[in-house]
């Protein structure tokens, strides 16, 4: 083991956070490394939050020293040999001291040779009285640790930092203290190094959630507006928009409590919250308002409001509440990424129901003017017309629908149907595309392109990169290392210009810059967009996973390039790449042991004398103030070029004479794999794949999961989905689960609330409409059905049924007060509550409008959250305000019917007795 096992806290699928450049004009790039992995890197990785420091091209000075196998041949001398002599020059160690009555002396000597220099003249044999320097057999030069790695920032080499954060540590506050220490690094460099900032992370995050918040305040407005039309009343309007402020701030210190951050997913909650935040402020006011107008004093009509619509608020905030009752007990990735959102929606709401109970009735009592005190202008009467308009329009439309129960009852049976099926057809996907100002690019070259060859296409790849018009800046690198096991493979870093300064998306860039990169030969790129949120153990050539894993490598590694070839001809698929590097040419040596024997020589010898000359080794170490520098032994580069120069290479046998290696040896060419995965324990193979625009994940797993079926894999075989695919395929499962007991919670909320059966049932009649109006939406606006569109669908769930609990608990109130009938106090609920059900409702789509809209940063991720919960509301307040009264009259007859039954039967029970 060449170093100590090291342990970091880090996701290896996660992309580094900031992206530090250092590079010279002038000085060399060993002494440019220095200050960037000895010092600059050393000291970030102290800091709180960063889990790693990466060094792309990494240029660490050591001394090379490259044997001439001639000139050794000639001085009769054998590589071993060589080395040696070179580790017996090289030498530190602990010498002791002279310790005397009075005083102490410490033993130094000049053991350490410390550059190339010092190695030239060194002594590594005699012949013939004649010594024989280290000059003479091969040539010592200062250079490099490993010199088949390289990185570009832009055009220039460069030394590049990519610093990866801790799991759960905040962006912000780690960027924020890497720029902390910056200047005074920077203060101390030398003049002819530059250093400059590739990218940062923080900037996207801080664009999107200065965005949400603009999203937040203007959805506030917008609901203010809101209202204001319909009270067309200043003051009136104030009291119910108390509760939106008093909300957000009650739930920022409960998440204070909670540890939570500000973050882009507890924003959207906050802004989602803002419409119906004040529903209930809303509905208590419009109640205490209506009794104002009956002609009430404020104080009166605000005690007999509040006691009226109390247990209404209590229910609507309880039930909402229960929507997301089952999201905080979910696991998985999607349980971790909702857990926050509905935590914070949850504060929300509850703390806007205690504001509603407590301070809007105060409000109300205080700087409500009674009726008829205020002189109205022609604006208000004229909105006064237009919404008395509206309700008698509405009032003769539900008379015509209530008289036709059975054609109302058929559009929820349709609606029900329609959304099921719509459900099934529509395009899913897990967290849609965003742009985060990035994209990332994988270079892979033949499996034998030599480092050279690698360098060349990967240049030819950088100017094409160059020259396209919405690419800031861009870092290039190439060698294995890090996140690249292999040497023919290589990276490009792209940072893109503001999303104001170009046209086009960071997908659309990708389809504008694929035809140019493939028509660059011998090497493969496949361009990612980065994911808003990674997901998964690796990164890979593409977006998407697809793992198989096998005892046996033959069977393995045959199925693998038949999966591969068929999932190339799949509709939909591009970039199509695997890890599998099994056709690597190899020089097989193979080595005769009898002759070994007989010459004198062991097998240890022979591969010691392999590694001296081909594998760049370490035989010695130079041991700096700050650092410590390999001292390697390698054959000069004319060598390393050809398997011939083999007969060129000798040992020396036990009985003093130089065999050459080629006696002992027979070569031959072969391939073999450059790198054996695994996954757990078990051999695997990784294919990675993109989507082309318009092909939905859900769609790209079932071609895969058809594919399976069609060419009937081996029972030993075993295939997986892994990272963004794996966490979609899990969350279809869940998801649909998470919709039915959200469900069954609310009903059960409503049912203890209600103490009955029946009522629940007539409240959420409206969620298949709501659902039907989302997933219509989703389709119209060509947007698949995502995670944050599902999260929409779950809060239709608890904004829906606000409408139905405000019809209901008028009927019953009427019922069980006034003795009213079923069907006339269903019909005055409607029409009394149509007010405030309109108001909630529109405050609702105000509230939500601007997300649907995407505007901003990152605005492209919220975007079918807003456009599900739009489209909901719509389609299920015109359903809704006639479907509602219409179950409830159908059920409230079963009722009565089961009443009617269970009375008889406990009447003829008596009479036995």
């Amino acid at each position: 083991m060449p170093t100590p096992p090291s342990f970091r806290k880090v996701n290896p699928a996660d992309s580094p956070i900031f992206y530090i450049a250092l590079s010279s004009a002038t000085l060399p790039l060993p002494m440019v490394n220095e200050y960037a992995e000895t010092q600059l890197a050393q000291r970030l990785s102290t800091i709180p939050g960063v889990a790693q420091v990466q060094i792309f091209g990494s240029q660490k000075f050591a001394v090379r020293v490259r044997a001439n196998l001639d000139q050794l041949a000639a001085r009769g001398m054998g590589i071993d040999e060589l080395q040696q002599a070179i580790t017996q020059a090289n030498v530190n160690q602990p010498v002791g001291m002279f310790d005397g009555s009075r005083q102490t002396f410490a033993i130094k000597d000049n053991g350490q040779l410390a550059d190339a220099a010092a190695y030239r003249p060194l002594i590594v044999a005699w012949r013939n009285g004649a010594p024989v320097r280290l000059e003479d057999v091969a040539a010592p030069i200062d250079s490099v640790e490993n010199n088949k790695i390289a990185s570009w920032n832009v055009d220039k080499r460069a030394i590049v930092l990519a610093i990866q954060r801790q799991p759960g540590t905040n962006t912000i506050e780690t960027v924020n203290a890497i720029r902390k220490i910056l200047p005074g690094f920077k203060a101390k460099l030398p003049a002819a190094i530059e250093m400059n900032i590739l990218y940062d992370r923080s900037i996207s995050i801080r664009d999107a959630i200065n965005d949400v918040q603009f999203t937040l305040v203007l959805a506030g407005f917008l609901v203010l507006l809101v209202i204001l039309l319909f009270l067309r009343n200043v003051s009136a309007t104030l009291i119910p928009s108390l509760a939106l402020p008093i909300s957000v701030i009650g739930t920022f210190a409960a998440m204070y409590v909670l540890g939570y951050s500000l973050d882009n997913l507890s924003l959207l909650a906050l802004t989602l919250a803002v419409g119906f935040v004040v529903d209930d402020a809303i509905v208590m006011l419009e109640n205490i308002v209506r009794h104002l107008e009956a002609g009430e004093t404020p104080f009166e009509a605000a005690i007999k409001g509040a006691r009226e619509i109390g247990f209404t608020i209590v229910s609507m905030t309880l039930s909402l509440i229960a929507v997301f009752i089952p999201v905080l007990f979910m696991g998985g990735i999607v349980g971790r990424l909702l857990h926050e959102f509905a935590v914070t929606i949850c504060v929300a709401i509850l703390v806007s129901g205690v504001v509603s109970l407590t301070l809007t009735p105060m409000l109300c009592s205080r700087y409500l003017k009674p009726a008829g005190s205020t002189q109205h202008g022609r604006v208000f009467r004229a909105f006064e017309r237009f919404f008395d308009a509206l309700l008698r329009g509405y009032n003769k439309s539900l008379r015509w629908a209530m008289a036709r129960p059975r054609l109302i009852l058929a559009t929820f049976f349709i609606s029900l149907i329609l959304t099921i099926v719509m459900f099934a057809t529509v395009p899913k996907d897990f967290i849609p595309s965003g742009d985060s100002g990035r994209l990332l690019a994988f270079t892979e070259g033949a499996q034998d392109a030599s480092f050279a060859s690698m360098v060349e296409h990967q240049r030819a790849v950088a100017e094409i990169v160059a020259k396209d018009a919405n690419i800031r800046s861009f870092m290039s690198s190439v060698g294995a290392g890090g996140i690249r096991p292999t040497s023919n493979t290589g990276t490009i870093f792209m940072l893109l210009k503001p999303a104001s300064e170009r046209k086009l998306s960071p997908d659309e860039i990708i389809q504008e810059l694929r035809p140019k990169l493939a028509a660059v030969p011998g090497i493969k790129v496949y361009l990612q967009n980065p994911p808003v949120i990674a997901i998964g153990g690796q990164l890979t050539a593409a977006q998407y996973q697809y793992t198989l894993q096998d005892t046996d490598l033959d069977e393995l590694y045959s199925w693998t390039q038949t999966l591969l070839a068929r999932i190339r001809q799949l509709p939909g698929f591009i970039d199509v790449a695997s890890n599998l590097n099994n056709l690597s040419p190899v020089v097989a040596l193979d080595i005769d042991r009898d002759k070994l024997s007989t010459l004198g020589l062991s097998f240890a010898q022979v591969e010691d004398a392999l590694q001296s000359a081909f594998s760049a080794r370490q035989i010695s170490t130079i041991y700096g103030a700050t650092n410590q520098y390999q001292v390697i032994l390698e054959v000069a580069v004319e060598y390393q070029a050809d398997p011939t120069m083999l007969s060129r290479l000798y040992v020396r046998a036990s009985n003093g004479r130089l065999v050459p290696l080629d006696t002992v040896a027979r070569m031959s060419r072969k391939t073999q794999a450059l790198t054996v995965n695994h996954q757990g324990q078990l051999p695997s193979v990784t294919i990675s794949f993109n989507l082309l625009p318009g092909i939905s994940l859900g769609d790209a797993v079932n071609r895969i999961r058809d594919l399976e079926k069609e060419i009937s894999l081996p029972v030993s075989l075993n295939t997986s989905l892994q990272g963004t695919a794996q966490a979609f395929q899990a969350s279809l499962q869940g998801l649909g689960i998470l919709l039915l007991v959200a469900v069954l919670v609310v009903y059960l909320v409503l049912g203890i609330l209600y103490e009955s059966f029946v009522h629940p049932l007539t409240i959420l009649s409206g969620l298949p409409a709501a659902g039907l109006g989302a997933l219509c939406t989703l389709w119209l606006f060509k947007v698949d059905l995502s995670l944050y569109a599902f999260v929409g669908v779950i809060m239709l769930i608890g904004i829906v049924k606000k409408n139905a609990i405000m019809m209901i608990d008028f009927a019953l109130e009427r019922q069980r007060a006034d003795r009213m009938p079923a069907h006339e106090a269903i019909f005055q609920a409607c029409v009394i509550r149509f007010r405030p059900i309109m108001m909630t409702t529109m405050a609702a789509l105000a509230g939500t409008l601007p997300i649907a809209l995407g505007i901003g940063a990152g605005a492209e991720v919220r975007r079918p959250l807003g456009l599900a919960v739009v489209g909901g509301l719509l389609v299920s307040q015109f359903l809704t305000l006639y479907l509602t009264p219409v179950v409830y009259l159908y059920l409230e007859r079963i009722s009565q019917r089961q009443a009617q039954r269970l009375a008889t039967l406990q009447s003829a029970g008596n009479h036995l007795k």
